[in-house]
């Protein structure tokens, strides 16, 4: 079965960073784009960044461009979002998820950007 496993989150000062992974199993990870997704406390869930299936092509939420960087490791079935100069904003659960067909998230690791 398809099982998404995130990883990496912690408490990090402003203007710190962090690098989440996500450890994906049962499926074909390198036919995939894949995604991460952040929800803070009250909020709804939104896209932060996008990777396609040979990691050529990238995309960005404008709240995060510039200091957030997704990236993929084929050969280890992983995606990573290094996270720079991180703000008290991007306090959230993150979450990584596979692109369609099916739903697949998973749990989510939380990070904190607090002094």
């Amino acid at each position: 079965q398809v099982q998404l496993v995130e990883s990496g989150g912690g408490l990090v000062q402003p203007g710190g960073s962090l690098r989440l992974s996500c450890a994906a199993s049962g499926f074909t990870f390198s036919s995939y784009t894949m995604s991460w997704y952040r929800q803070a406390p009250g909020k709804e869930r939104e896209l932060v960044a996008t990777i396609t299936s040979t990691g050529r092509t990238t995309s960005y939420a404008a709240s995060v461009k510039g200091r957030f960087t997704i990236s993929r490791d084929n050969a280890k079935n992983t995606v990573y979002l290094q996270m720079n100069s991180l703000k008290s904003e991007d306090t959230a659960v993150y979450y990584c998820k596979r692109s369609p067909p099916g739903v697949y998230w998973g749990q989510g690791t939380q990070v904190t950007v607090s002094s």
